[in-house]
């Protein structure tokens, strides 16, 4: 054996692997560092937006409470346990019931010290957790703000009941948690350590010390159930009962009381607890305790129950009507529907000749082009390469063209990464960063084959719109994150566009925006590889110390952040202002606490067919809502800048105080911007659904629920959705001039015929802005609502021809547009675009190619609107709907040469020319669009246009 081994002796201690705690030491610092890269790249991004004071307010907030709620919580709990330790008896006493039991007791003593630590690091890490979470409800109490509006049955502001009383709530929850774990853990150490004493027998079971401390630990926990009973009383103004959400008869005569009577038993209860100190027998409070747990069941749930039944149910009606009034009128103010204007509308169903002529400036703002329908059209025309996209529902803005103002239907073309065939980590990263264009087209317009009318097109833009920043790198379709920028004179890698550079090849630039986050210095590139969990970012030597990184791209992402405070709508749209391409977002103040307001999911009221599932509001349940704040997104450089709209807000003054200088004032909006700030979709949609019941005021009408209204499901939709409302251009009867606006429709509950026709003034440049009015049908004539009037139209014989080559062949098919429905000529009038469509192959689009009509029981189907409405009214409609076609305007009351006038000679031979002119071209049109080339494309649109316009000629047209 060699002199050098060594032979272990049993008696030499083992030598303890260091591997565990190794292991446990480094994933600890990996999970400090994480934790860290998480809160300082959060603080990077926030500085990078210039809304640091957001972080600053609710970084430190949440570490204040952490800190607090933690120390207060570990204090408490470990501070009884303790003091059970100190208290223990001063002789040790005899074994206890089992062996388990004599080794806690040995633990406990021998490592008193490190179990006190350990228990007090669980706990306020819990603990601090819990307090952290409550950032928005402290900073609320902090800052509250009255509303001027006190609830009938206490008197107090409804502050109250949105900034302090959920405070309040939580406070004695966590109290309450204190206490009872406090209890626990004194209750456990005094009989581990033989201060307590539960064997048979023992006629001195517990020790007076353990007795007064554990007497005092229960008498301040029943105490907060007697504080949390006391504050039940106010709660049941925003608790949602059989009838409704807030109080009822049986609430304000039984449940009240009841809580009272509980609150005051209950604090007695506690008092006897804490006396116990001196009478020192269980069974005294222990007895008060049991009376109260069976005086709580009795009061808070019997005798409720009995007053419901016996006094409530057999008169509910008369019982019920204050509290039905006072629902009523704090539903309707807390969603902003209290000044709503019914009107009774008796709805002409005859149509006559020239009936539209009074109506004639509302025919314009007939929008023919559906958003819902033209995105597949405009990724066909103007996506140009696949890694460009379109939405699938496109949005509705206005411009003014030529000094005419003009509905439009708009979409910015954003970076679509699916669509790249080199999916490399550069391409991903650095090269495809941005979209480029907004695309535009008139609403009401539309070219020779059915195509939109641009307002502005192609890359570079061109058309009315054209001068505009047109790169996107803030959209809604580019989710992942870029690494833009680069050192002066660095030659550009950034993909600009497919086309315009050298040779005609593709053209590259470099990123010069404020937006993203410099990651020029190894710090950030490594906090930034970790948080990405991407190495690259540290490897790649396309990361210089010019780079940026951008993410949190979508603007609704970038508005939540922030103002955390707010609910974003879930349709951003984009528009074009003062030279930059622009995402508008709608922004709500809202809570769940309006007292006696009736309480609805914001999910399910915005939903409809276009509801698009990426953006959807979150299943959150409201009774109060404002559209305070107006956010604007620069497309280019992601800066966020919010407007206050509703400034008598108190929700918004509250969160202003919370975060001086987040929001500016109203005031500041400009005038360009106000052009294109709009009334709210999610807004107009949860208002509609609450007005399905709250526009009946009267409270027993309200209680009988025989006239309720519902959203119809969209008639032309298959997946049974409410119809979305809709943004047009309307005259209301009486008015003198059409008015941008949000419309809607109801249908008796059950039932398919109209109730009720809804607008409001969409226009944030009018002073009647908001402005909410409905038209009332009739209750003794039926008028057809929308799904009556699509069977009617579709089934109508002479729409049917029209339609039968497109629906039987095969070859294409129908695609029908959106169902408006317009109050015009003393009725209601339904215009309908019907697209067609190739059924299938590559290169498929809709094109509009007919619309379609009803007014009363006349159905009308043309080439165009014009001729549409003048088949239902009498070969006159009396006005003109301004709509073009082909370039030029078909104007109501022009006659066709064969009813009046005197005809021009055809020239035949000068028509066929025309006509394969006109064919020769839309094949080269179609040519240059399978090849990219949009310039091309147009051109020959417009030489195909022209052609047709000089065979209409010819033919005498």
């Amino acid at each position: 054996m060699s002199a050098t081994t060594r032979i272990p002796s049993e008696s030499q201690p083992r030598r303890r692997s260091a591997l565990l705690p190794t292991l446990v030491v480094v994933s600890g610092i990996v999970l400090l560092f994480i934790l860290f890269t998480n809160i300082w790249t959060d603080r990077l991004w926030f500085v990078a937006l210039d809304y640091e004071r957001v972080f600053t307010v609710q970084f430190l907030t949440r570490v204040v409470l952490f800190l607090v709620v933690g120390l207060v919580m570990a204090l408490g709990i470990v501070g009884n346990t303790a003091l059970a330790y100190r208290l223990r008896p001063p002789t040790r006493p005899g074994p206890l019931a089992s062996e388990l039991l004599e080794r806690y007791r040995d633990a406990l003593e021998s490592r008193f010290v490190q179990i006190m630590i350990g228990l007090g690091v669980v706990v306020a890490l819990f603990a601090g957790v819990s307090g952290a979470s409550q950032v928005q409800t402290y900073l609320a109490w902090v800052n509250r703000t009255p509303f001027g509006v006190a609830d009938p049955r206490f008197g107090f502001d409804v502050a109250f009941y949105v900034f302090e009383l959920p405070w309040w709530r939580w406070i004695v929850a966590m109290l309450t948690a204190l206490l009872v774990f406090s209890t626990l853990a004194a209750g456990i150490v005094h009989y581990v350590m033989g201060a307590l004493r539960v064997a048979k027998g023992e006629r001195r079971q517990t020790s007076r010390a353990a007795q007064a401390h554990l007497s005092i630990l229960i008498g301040l926990t029943v105490l907060m159930f007697a504080v949390s009973a006391w504050l039940d009383r106010y709660a049941y103004q925003t608790t949602t009962n059989q009838l409704l959400t807030g109080l009822s008869y049986t609430d304000d005569h039984a449940r009240v009381t009841a809580s009272l009577v509980v609150a005051i038993i209950t604090a007695i209860c506690a008092l006897l607890f804490i006396s116990n100190i001196f009478i020192r027998r269980w069974m005294i409070p222990v007895a008060a305790l049991v009376l109260a747990v069976v005086s709580s069941v009795l009061l808070t749930m019997i005798y409720p129950a009995g007053v419901q039944a016996i006094e409530v149910n057999p008169n509910e009606p008369d019982k019920e009507r204050p509290y039905i009034e006072s629902h009523i009128a704090a539903t309707r103010a807390a969603y902003g529907i209290d000044d709503v204007e019914i009107t009774n509308y008796s709805a002409e169903q005859r149509a006559t000749a020239g009936q539209l002529r009074a109506d004639a400036q509302a025919l314009p703002g007939i929008r023919l082009i559906d958003p819902a329908v033209v995105a597949p059209t405009f990724d066909q025309l103007q996506q140009v390469r696949g890694f460009y996209s379109f939405p699938s529902v496109l949005d509705v803005d206005r411009y003014v063209v030529e000094g005419q103002e003009t509905d439009a239907v708009v979409a910015v073309r954003e970076l679509d990464i699916s669509g790249l065939q080199d999916r490399s980590w550069n391409n991903l990263r650095t090269v495809y960063t941005h979209g480029y264009g907004l695309v535009a087209s008139y609403g009401n317009r539309r070219q020779p084959g059915g195509e939109p009318e641009w307002l502005v097109r192609d890359i570079p833009p061109v058309g009315a719109l054209a001068e505009h920043q047109p790169r996107i790198y803030f959209g809604e379709q580019h989710t992942e994150y870029s690494i833009v920028g680069a050192p002066a004179g660095t030659p550009p890698v950034e993909l600009d566009t497919p086309g315009g550079g050298d040779g005609g090849g593709e053209r590259r630039n470099t990123y010069t925006g404020e937006g993203g986050v410099e990651i020029g210095n190894w710090f950030n590139r490594l906090l930034y590889a970790t948080r990405m969990a991407d190495v690259n970012i540290l490897l790649s030597g396309r990361v210089n110390e010019a780079s940026k990184i951008i993410y949190d791209r979508t603007p609704r992402q970038r508005v939540q952040a922030a103002a955390p405070w707010l609910t974003a709508d879930s349709n951003a749209y984009p528009a074009l202002v003062e030279g930059r391409v622009v995402w508008i977002v709608d922004a709500y103040t809202t809570t769940n606490s309006y007292p006696n307001s009736h309480r609805i999911s914001l999910d399910q009221a915005t939903s409809d067919t276009q509801t698009r599932t990426p953006t959807a509001q979150p299943e959150t349940r409201i009774n109060y809502i404002r559209n305070s704040v107006k956010a604007v997104v620069d497309a280019y450089d992601g800066s966020v800048t919010l407007y206050a709209w509703d400034e008598q807000d108190p929700l918004l003054q509250t969160w202003r105080k919370a975060f001086p200088d987040t929001v500016k004032d109203r005031s500041e909006i400009s005038p360009a911007l106000l052009e294109h700030l709009r009334y709210p979709d999610d807004l107009f949609k949860v208002q509609r659904d609450v007005l399905g019941r709250y526009h009946v005021t009267d409270p027993m009408a309200w209680f009988q629920q025989n006239d309720l209204w519902v959203i119809p499901n969209d008639p032309v939709a298959q997946n049974n959705q409410k119809e979305n409302p809709y943004l047009l251009s309307i005259k209301w009867p009486g008015d003198n001039q059409a008015l941008f606006s949000q419309t809607t429709v109801f249908v008796p509950r059950g039932r398919n015929n109209l109730a009720a026709f809804m607008a409001v003034n969409a226009d944030a440049a009018s002073p009647e802005y908001g402005r909410m009015r409905i038209l009332r049908m009739s209750d003794s004539q039926q008028v057809d609502g929308p799904n009556q009037s699509f069977n009617a139209m579709v089934t109508d014989e002479q729409v049917a021809n029209r339609l039968r080559p497109f629906l039987n062949q095969g070859s294409a098919q129908v695609v029908y547009g959106n169902l408006l429905t317009l109050p015009l000529g003393g009725g209601l009038l339904y215009a309908q675009p019907i697209y067609t469509q190739k059924a299938a192959g590559q290169g498929s689009y809709p094109a509009l190619t007919f619309v379609t009509v009803r007014f009363g029981e006349r159905v009308g189907i043309g080439d165009t609107l014009q001729e549409a409405l003048n088949q239902v009214f009498g070969g006159d409609a009396g006005a003109s709907t301004g709509e073009e076609v082909q370039g030029e305007t078909v104007e109501a009351g022009t006659t066709p040469p064969e009813q009046g006038g005197e005809p021009r000679p055809a020239d035949n031979p000068g028509a066929v020319r025309a006509l394969n002119e006109a064919s020769t071209a839309f094949n080269e049109a179609q040519t240059a669009l399978q090849n990219g080339d949009l310039g091309l494309y147009q051109r020959k649109i417009e030489e195909a246009r022209a052609a047709m316009q000089r065979a209409q000629g010819a033919l005498g047209g």
